[in-house]
């Protein structure tokens, strides 16, 4: 079993070191938080007076904080981490923070010696009670190795994200698109209440369709994934539709700042002559936009 010092018993960071508890780790455990010291204690933590405190003689250190000003403080603070962390000892940073800010952390510990990666995770903190959460590994090869059983202490699934940083990078994106997608889903649904239509229907219907299932596993793999722009579906047509909806919309005195948004695109997209390729053509609008390589031959 690993010693391990935890640093951050919030809503996610308390359940899982529950979790590192129960597979018998020991676990030397900081928080500002009194209260959810004692609770975790009285469960077999070993409670600490600092980050220092909790990094010396373990074998991983394991910080899940707020926001990367927190994180660096942690580590780097008079009473921080790196005071105490042994070479030998691999911190991982389970927090979601800028990439910027998780690359300057790794790059002054790796000036002193010191190892580290990233690794936040994915899901919620009831996936934290249950150890179920996704943990979006952004290490070495041998790092991850190294670290695997303790993650899938608190998780049940490592994800490789492809070396140093990734792991944050691929949180990022992940958040985006669920953040936009709940957003993008409530104008619909909404716009479905404003035309009378029963959420069971809605359900069922966006469960049948790329609206519901996405674009990742229904029309991006096999059009856009395999180089072919012939359309199945028009992008002239979805930019018809999308001006449709937003006309209704206007009329049902409906605020759609998603919709407004997708609409420009697609007229954009039309304009620079992607008229008659497949819808999935939007994602080389957008690597257009953003100067990145097309990837259609």
């Amino acid at each position: 079993m690993a010693n391990i010092g935890f640093i951050g018993l919030g809503q996610m960071g308390f359940p899982m070191v529950c979790n590192l508890l129960k597979k018998n780790h020991a676990v030397s455990v900081f928080d500002i938080d009194c209260e959810v010291v004692k609770k975790v204690t009285n469960l077999g933590a070993v409670a600490k007076n600092s980050p220092r405190e909790a990094a010396s003689g373990a074998d991983f250190v394991i910080t899940m904080l707020p926001n990367g000003q927190l994180v660096e403080s942690v580590i780097f603070d008079e009473q921080g981490v790196i005071h105490t962390l042994s070479d030998d000892a691999l911190l991982i940073d389970m927090s979601t923070i800028h990439p910027l800010e998780s690359e300057k952390i790794r790059q002054r510990l790796e000036a002193n010696g010191k190892q580290f990666m990233d690794a936040p995770v994915g899901r919620t903190s009831e996936h934290a009670v249950t150890g179920d959460l996704l943990i979006l590994a952004g290490g070495t090869d041998e790092q991850i190795d190294r670290a695997n059983d303790v993650l899938l202490c608190m998780g049940n699934e490592v994800v490789r994200a492809g070396g140093p940083g990734m792991g944050i990078a691929i949180k990022l994106v992940n958040n985006f698109m669920s953040a936009a997608l709940n957003a993008l889903s409530g104008e619909a649904v909404v716009l479905s209440e404003k035309l009378g239509l029963r959420y069971e229907t809605v359900e069922k219907v966006f469960s049948g369709t790329p609206a519901g299932k996405g674009h990742f596993t229904t029309t991006w793999p096999n059009k856009l994934l395999k180089g072919d722009l012939s359309p199945v579906f028009m992008l002239g047509l979805a930019q018809k539709d999308l001006g449709i909806v937003m006309d209704v919309a206007s009329k049902l005195n409906m605020p759609m700042p998603m919709g407004a948004a997708a609409t420009m695109l697609y007229t954009q997209a039309k304009a620079h002559g992607r008229e008659k390729q497949d819808w999935t053509a939007i994602v080389e609008e957008i690597r257009d936009a953003a100067a990145v390589p097309s990837k259609i031959n």
